[in-house]
Protein backbone atom coordinates (compact mmCIF):
# COMPACT_ATOMS: atom_id res chain seq x y z
CA UNK A 1 0.00 0.00 0.00
CA UNK A 2 1.50 3.37 -1.02
CA UNK A 3 2.11 6.03 1.57
CA UNK A 4 -0.03 9.13 1.71
CA UNK A 5 1.52 12.50 0.92
CA UNK A 6 2.98 13.94 4.14
CA UNK A 7 1.45 17.37 3.56
CA UNK A 8 -1.94 15.71 3.08
CA UNK A 9 -1.45 13.74 6.31
CA UNK A 10 -0.89 16.93 8.31
CA UNK A 11 -3.50 18.87 6.35
CA UNK A 12 -1.18 21.74 5.37
CA UNK A 13 -0.06 23.38 2.14
CA UNK A 14 3.36 22.55 0.65
CA UNK A 15 4.48 26.09 1.50
CA UNK A 16 3.64 25.65 5.21
CA UNK A 17 6.24 27.03 7.61
CA UNK A 18 7.51 25.31 10.75
CA UNK A 19 4.91 26.95 12.98
CA UNK A 20 2.05 25.65 10.84
CA UNK A 21 3.57 22.16 10.75
CA UNK A 22 3.96 22.11 14.51
CA UNK A 23 0.40 23.31 15.11
CA UNK A 24 -1.06 20.77 12.68
CA UNK A 25 0.89 17.90 14.20
CA UNK A 26 -0.04 18.97 17.73
CA UNK A 27 -3.76 18.78 16.93
CA UNK A 28 -3.48 15.36 15.29
CA UNK A 29 -1.30 13.98 18.09
CA UNK A 30 -3.82 15.06 20.72
CA UNK A 31 -6.70 13.58 18.75
CA UNK A 32 -5.15 10.20 17.87
CA UNK A 33 -2.71 9.51 20.71
CA UNK A 34 -2.96 5.82 21.79
CA UNK A 35 -3.38 6.79 25.45
CA UNK A 36 -6.58 8.59 24.54
CA UNK A 37 -7.74 5.81 22.22
CA UNK A 38 -6.60 2.57 23.90
CA UNK A 39 -9.00 0.31 21.97
CA UNK A 40 -8.74 1.97 18.58
CA UNK A 41 -5.96 0.53 16.35
CA UNK A 42 -6.93 2.95 13.57
CA UNK A 43 -6.16 5.91 15.84
CA UNK A 44 -2.77 4.41 16.65
CA UNK A 45 -1.97 4.15 12.95
CA UNK A 46 -3.06 7.74 12.32
CA UNK A 47 -0.90 8.90 15.23
CA UNK A 48 2.07 7.00 13.81
CA UNK A 49 1.43 8.40 10.31
CA UNK A 50 1.22 12.00 11.59
CA UNK A 51 4.38 11.56 13.68
CA UNK A 52 6.27 10.20 10.68
CA UNK A 53 5.10 13.10 8.49
CA UNK A 54 6.16 15.68 11.08
CA UNK A 55 9.53 13.99 11.64
CA UNK A 56 10.34 14.42 7.94
CA UNK A 57 8.81 17.84 7.22
CA UNK A 58 10.24 19.47 10.37
CA UNK A 59 13.76 18.49 9.26
CA UNK A 60 15.07 20.97 6.65
CA UNK A 61 17.24 18.49 4.73
CA UNK A 62 14.71 15.64 4.79
CA UNK A 63 11.95 18.01 3.67
CA UNK A 64 14.08 19.23 0.75
CA UNK A 65 14.70 15.66 -0.42
CA UNK A 66 11.02 14.76 0.02
CA UNK A 67 9.85 17.84 -1.92
CA UNK A 68 12.17 16.90 -4.78
CA UNK A 69 11.87 13.13 -4.93
CA UNK A 70 8.88 12.17 -2.75
CA UNK A 71 9.08 9.13 -0.48
CA UNK A 72 11.78 7.61 -2.69
CA UNK A 73 14.12 10.48 -1.85
CA UNK A 74 14.23 9.49 1.82
CA UNK A 75 15.90 6.15 1.11
CA UNK A 76 14.98 2.67 2.26
CA UNK A 77 13.54 2.85 5.76
CA UNK A 78 14.47 6.52 6.15
CA UNK A 79 10.88 7.59 6.53
CA UNK A 80 9.88 4.80 8.85
CA UNK A 81 8.80 5.67 12.38
CA UNK A 82 9.60 3.49 15.33
CA UNK A 83 8.62 5.64 18.28
CA UNK A 84 9.49 9.11 19.49
CA UNK A 85 12.85 10.71 18.76
CA UNK A 86 13.33 13.16 21.66
CA UNK A 87 15.43 15.49 19.50
CA UNK A 88 12.45 15.98 17.17
CA UNK A 89 9.48 15.69 19.51
CA UNK A 90 10.93 16.95 22.80
CA UNK A 91 9.18 20.30 22.36
CA UNK A 92 5.82 18.52 22.88
CA UNK A 93 6.83 16.70 26.06
CA UNK A 94 5.09 19.02 28.53
CA UNK A 95 1.87 18.83 26.52
CA UNK A 96 1.75 15.03 26.57
CA UNK A 97 2.81 14.85 30.21
CA UNK A 98 -0.07 17.10 31.22
CA UNK A 99 -2.60 15.20 29.14
CA UNK A 100 -1.56 11.63 29.75
CA UNK A 101 0.39 11.69 33.00
CA UNK A 102 3.72 10.21 31.92
CA UNK A 103 7.14 11.72 32.48
CA UNK A 104 8.77 12.23 29.10
CA UNK A 105 8.62 10.14 25.96
CA UNK A 106 10.95 7.54 27.37
CA UNK A 107 8.63 6.39 30.15
CA UNK A 108 8.32 7.13 33.85
CA UNK A 109 10.87 7.93 36.50
CA UNK A 110 12.91 10.96 37.41
CA UNK A 111 14.41 12.80 34.46
CA UNK A 112 16.94 15.48 35.35
CA UNK A 113 16.36 18.69 33.41
CA UNK A 114 18.60 19.07 30.39
CA UNK A 115 20.83 22.03 29.66
CA UNK A 116 19.84 24.89 27.41
CA UNK A 117 20.65 24.99 23.73
CA UNK A 118 23.41 27.37 22.68
CA UNK A 119 23.18 29.49 19.51
CA UNK A 120 26.38 30.63 17.81
CA UNK A 121 26.43 32.92 14.78
CA UNK A 122 29.25 32.38 12.32
CA UNK A 123 30.39 34.04 9.10
CA UNK A 124 31.55 31.81 6.24
CA UNK A 125 33.47 32.93 3.18
CA UNK A 126 31.91 32.58 -0.27
CA UNK A 127 34.45 29.93 -1.26
CA UNK A 128 33.99 27.87 1.93
CA UNK A 129 30.21 27.97 1.45
CA UNK A 130 30.65 26.67 -2.09
CA UNK A 131 33.22 23.97 -1.37
CA UNK A 132 32.53 23.01 2.27
CA UNK A 133 35.09 23.27 5.05
CA UNK A 134 36.02 22.05 8.50
CA UNK A 135 36.11 25.06 10.81
CA UNK A 136 37.37 25.43 14.40
CA UNK A 137 34.88 26.89 16.84
CA UNK A 138 35.44 28.27 20.33
CA UNK A 139 32.21 28.48 22.29
CA UNK A 140 31.35 29.78 25.73
CA UNK A 141 28.86 27.63 27.60
CA UNK A 142 27.97 26.15 30.99
CA UNK A 143 30.16 23.13 31.73
CA UNK A 144 30.06 20.55 34.49
CA UNK A 145 31.66 21.81 37.71
CA UNK A 146 35.02 20.10 38.33
CA UNK A 147 34.88 20.56 42.08
CA UNK A 148 31.66 18.59 42.62
CA UNK A 149 31.72 16.57 39.36
CA UNK A 150 28.42 18.13 38.40
CA UNK A 151 26.47 16.94 41.43
CA UNK A 152 26.08 20.41 42.93
CA UNK A 153 27.00 19.06 46.38
CA UNK A 154 30.11 20.04 48.33
CA UNK A 155 32.79 17.32 48.01
CA UNK A 156 32.36 14.73 50.75
CA UNK A 157 28.58 15.10 50.72
CA UNK A 158 25.86 13.73 48.44
CA UNK A 159 22.48 15.02 47.29
CA UNK A 160 19.52 13.39 49.06
CA UNK A 161 16.33 12.03 47.61
CA UNK A 162 13.67 14.73 47.47
CA UNK A 163 11.01 14.09 50.15
CA UNK A 164 8.36 15.92 48.12
CA UNK A 165 8.38 13.53 45.16
CA UNK A 166 10.37 10.52 46.49
CA UNK A 167 12.99 11.12 43.83
CA UNK A 168 10.61 11.02 40.85
CA UNK A 169 11.03 14.70 40.08
CA UNK A 170 7.32 15.09 39.41
CA UNK A 171 4.14 15.26 41.43
CA UNK A 172 0.79 13.90 40.25
CA UNK A 173 -2.54 15.64 40.59
CA UNK A 174 -6.04 14.59 39.56
CA UNK A 175 -8.06 16.95 37.37
CA UNK A 176 -11.38 15.31 36.69
CA UNK A 177 -10.74 12.12 34.70
CA UNK A 178 -7.20 13.25 33.83
CA UNK A 179 -4.07 12.61 35.86
CA UNK A 180 -1.74 15.61 35.53
CA UNK A 181 1.96 15.56 36.39
CA UNK A 182 4.04 18.62 37.15
CA UNK A 183 7.66 19.28 38.15
CA UNK A 184 8.11 18.89 41.88
CA UNK A 185 7.95 22.25 43.66
CA UNK A 186 10.51 21.14 46.25
CA UNK A 187 13.35 20.03 43.95
CA UNK A 188 12.35 21.72 40.69
CA UNK A 189 12.15 18.36 38.91
CA UNK A 190 15.64 17.16 39.84
CA UNK A 191 14.37 14.42 42.15
CA UNK A 192 16.98 15.27 44.77
CA UNK A 193 17.89 18.01 47.22
CA UNK A 194 21.37 19.41 47.84
CA UNK A 195 21.68 20.20 51.54
CA UNK A 196 25.27 21.48 51.36
CA UNK A 197 25.82 23.18 47.99
CA UNK A 198 29.22 23.23 46.32
CA UNK A 199 30.78 26.60 47.06
CA UNK A 200 32.22 26.92 43.55
CA UNK A 201 29.00 26.39 41.55
CA UNK A 202 26.58 27.17 44.44
CA UNK A 203 24.71 23.92 44.02
CA UNK A 204 24.00 24.22 40.32
CA UNK A 205 26.62 21.66 39.27
CA UNK A 206 27.77 23.94 36.44
CA UNK A 207 30.06 26.87 35.77
CA UNK A 208 30.94 29.05 32.81
CA UNK A 209 33.67 27.67 30.56
CA UNK A 210 34.88 27.51 26.97
CA UNK A 211 35.37 24.60 24.60
CA UNK A 212 37.04 24.32 21.22
CA UNK A 213 35.45 22.01 18.69
CA UNK A 214 35.72 21.47 14.94
CA UNK A 215 32.54 21.49 12.88
CA UNK A 216 31.98 20.36 9.32
CA UNK A 217 30.26 22.99 7.18
CA UNK A 218 28.75 21.21 4.16
CA UNK A 219 29.11 22.54 0.63
CA UNK A 220 26.10 24.50 -0.59
CA UNK A 221 25.01 26.27 2.59
CA UNK A 222 23.51 29.74 2.35
CA UNK A 223 22.85 32.62 4.70
CA UNK A 224 20.43 31.43 7.38
CA UNK A 225 21.48 27.78 7.20
CA UNK A 226 21.62 26.18 10.64
CA UNK A 227 23.79 23.33 11.85
CA UNK A 228 22.85 21.29 14.93
CA UNK A 229 25.62 19.66 16.97
CA UNK A 230 24.00 17.37 19.53
CA UNK A 231 25.24 17.51 23.12
CA UNK A 232 27.44 20.58 22.68
CA UNK A 233 25.13 23.05 24.43
CA UNK A 234 25.00 23.97 28.12
CA UNK A 235 25.55 21.15 30.60
CA UNK A 236 22.35 20.15 32.40
CA UNK A 237 21.86 21.25 36.02
CA UNK A 238 22.59 18.67 38.73
CA UNK A 239 24.27 16.35 36.23
CA UNK A 240 21.44 16.44 33.70
CA UNK A 241 22.06 15.86 29.97
CA UNK A 242 23.53 18.73 27.92
CA UNK A 243 21.62 20.80 25.41
CA UNK A 244 22.55 21.16 21.75
CA UNK A 245 24.64 23.69 19.86
CA UNK A 246 23.06 25.48 16.89
CA UNK A 247 25.41 27.27 14.50
CA UNK A 248 23.62 29.88 12.37
CA UNK A 249 25.62 30.71 9.25
CA UNK A 250 26.02 33.90 7.24
CA UNK A 251 27.76 33.70 3.85
CA UNK A 252 29.94 36.74 3.15
CA UNK A 253 29.37 38.26 -0.29
CA UNK A 254 32.29 38.02 -2.71
CA UNK A 255 33.73 41.02 -4.54
CA UNK A 256 34.09 39.10 -7.82
CA UNK A 257 31.62 36.22 -7.90
CA UNK A 258 27.84 36.07 -7.56
CA UNK A 259 25.59 33.17 -6.65
CA UNK A 260 22.53 32.10 -8.62
CA UNK A 261 21.09 28.98 -7.00
CA UNK A 262 23.90 26.42 -7.13
CA UNK A 263 25.73 28.28 -9.91
CA UNK A 264 28.60 30.74 -9.51
CA UNK A 265 28.50 33.67 -11.91
CA UNK A 266 31.47 35.76 -13.07
CA UNK A 267 30.58 38.87 -15.06
CA UNK A 268 33.46 39.31 -17.48
CA UNK A 269 33.58 42.55 -19.51
CA UNK A 270 35.81 42.37 -22.59
CA UNK A 271 37.00 44.92 -25.17
CA UNK A 272 34.84 45.21 -28.29
CA UNK A 273 37.59 43.96 -30.66
CA UNK A 274 37.96 40.75 -28.61
CA UNK A 275 34.24 40.03 -29.00
CA UNK A 276 34.40 40.67 -32.74
CA UNK A 277 37.69 38.99 -33.62
CA UNK A 278 37.84 36.38 -30.83
CA UNK A 279 40.79 35.74 -28.54
CA UNK A 280 41.98 34.09 -25.37
CA UNK A 281 41.51 35.67 -21.93
CA UNK A 282 42.44 34.70 -18.39
CA UNK A 283 39.75 34.88 -15.70
CA UNK A 284 39.51 33.88 -12.01
CA UNK A 285 37.60 30.83 -10.72
CA UNK A 286 37.30 29.39 -7.21
CA UNK A 287 40.21 27.06 -7.98
CA UNK A 288 42.46 29.77 -9.47
CA UNK A 289 42.88 31.51 -12.82
CA UNK A 290 41.92 29.73 -16.03
CA UNK A 291 42.14 30.54 -19.74
CA UNK A 292 38.95 30.92 -21.77
CA UNK A 293 38.72 30.94 -25.57
CA UNK A 294 36.41 33.70 -26.81
CA UNK A 295 34.88 32.74 -30.19
CA UNK A 296 34.64 35.30 -33.00
CA UNK A 297 31.42 37.26 -33.00
CA UNK A 298 30.62 36.63 -29.32
CA UNK A 299 27.53 38.60 -28.32
CA UNK A 300 27.08 40.56 -25.11
CA UNK A 301 25.18 38.37 -22.64
CA UNK A 302 26.66 35.13 -23.96
CA UNK A 303 27.62 32.53 -21.37
CA UNK A 304 30.37 29.97 -21.04
CA UNK A 305 29.97 27.19 -18.49
CA UNK A 306 32.37 25.02 -16.54
CA UNK A 307 30.13 22.15 -15.48
CA UNK A 308 30.23 20.88 -11.89
CA UNK A 309 32.40 23.80 -10.76
CA UNK A 310 29.85 25.80 -8.77
CA UNK A 311 28.30 25.42 -5.31
CA UNK A 312 27.85 22.00 -3.79
CA UNK A 313 24.24 20.84 -3.82
CA UNK A 314 23.18 20.65 -0.19
CA UNK A 315 21.84 17.21 0.64
CA UNK A 316 22.44 16.00 -2.93
CA UNK A 317 25.34 14.86 -5.05
CA UNK A 318 27.23 17.04 -7.48
CA UNK A 319 27.74 20.76 -7.81
CA UNK A 320 26.32 23.58 -9.87
CA UNK A 321 28.16 25.24 -12.76
CA UNK A 322 30.67 28.06 -13.00
CA UNK A 323 29.15 30.55 -15.43
CA UNK A 324 31.13 33.26 -17.25
CA UNK A 325 28.68 35.92 -18.44
CA UNK A 326 30.14 38.16 -21.17
CA UNK A 327 29.82 41.95 -21.21
CA UNK A 328 31.59 44.71 -23.15
CA UNK A 329 34.02 47.39 -21.93
CA UNK A 330 32.94 50.89 -22.96
CA UNK A 331 35.77 53.44 -22.58
CA UNK A 332 34.62 56.40 -20.48
CA UNK A 333 37.30 58.80 -21.72
CA UNK A 334 38.69 57.65 -25.07
CA UNK A 335 41.72 59.43 -26.49
CA UNK A 336 41.49 61.56 -29.61
CA UNK A 337 43.11 58.81 -31.66
CA UNK A 338 40.60 56.27 -30.35
CA UNK A 339 37.74 58.61 -31.17
CA UNK A 340 39.00 59.07 -34.72
CA UNK A 341 39.37 55.33 -35.28
CA UNK A 342 35.86 54.77 -33.87
CA UNK A 343 34.43 57.42 -36.23
CA UNK A 344 36.12 55.70 -39.16
CA UNK A 345 34.62 52.36 -38.09
CA UNK A 346 31.20 53.97 -37.63
CA UNK A 347 31.42 55.45 -41.13
CA UNK A 348 32.30 52.05 -42.57
CA UNK A 349 29.38 50.30 -40.82
CA UNK A 350 26.86 53.14 -41.04
CA UNK A 351 26.56 53.39 -37.26
CA UNK A 352 25.00 56.66 -36.06
CA UNK A 353 27.44 58.72 -33.96
CA UNK A 354 27.62 62.34 -32.81
CA UNK A 355 29.49 64.80 -34.98
CA UNK A 356 32.55 66.60 -33.67
CA UNK A 357 31.70 69.46 -31.33
CA UNK A 358 28.03 68.45 -30.84
CA UNK A 359 28.42 67.71 -27.12
CA UNK A 360 30.43 70.88 -26.56
CA UNK A 361 27.59 72.94 -28.09
CA UNK A 362 25.00 71.10 -26.02
CA UNK A 363 26.98 71.82 -22.87
CA UNK A 364 26.90 75.56 -23.60
CA UNK A 365 23.15 75.50 -24.23
CA UNK A 366 22.23 73.77 -20.95
CA UNK A 367 24.88 75.38 -18.73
Amino acid sequence: MSKRDYYEVLGVERSAENGELKSAYRKLALKHHPDRNPDDPEAAEKFKEASEAYAVLSDTEKRARYDRFGHAGLGAGASGFSGFDPSVFGEFSDLFENLFGFAGFGGGGSARPSGSDVVYRMEVSFQDAAMGVEAPLKISRLVSCDRCSGSGAEPGTRPKTCPGCDGRGRQRFSQGFLVVTRPCATCGGAGRVVEKPCRECRGDGRKRGTREITIRIPAGIETGSRLRIAGEGDAGPAGGPPGDLYVVLTVVEDEIFEREGDDIVLRLDLPFPTLVLGGEVTAPTLEGEEKFAIPRGTKVGSEMRLHNRGFGRLGRRGRGDFVVRIGVIVPESPSEKEKELLRQYAEMTGAPVAEKGVFAKAKKIFS
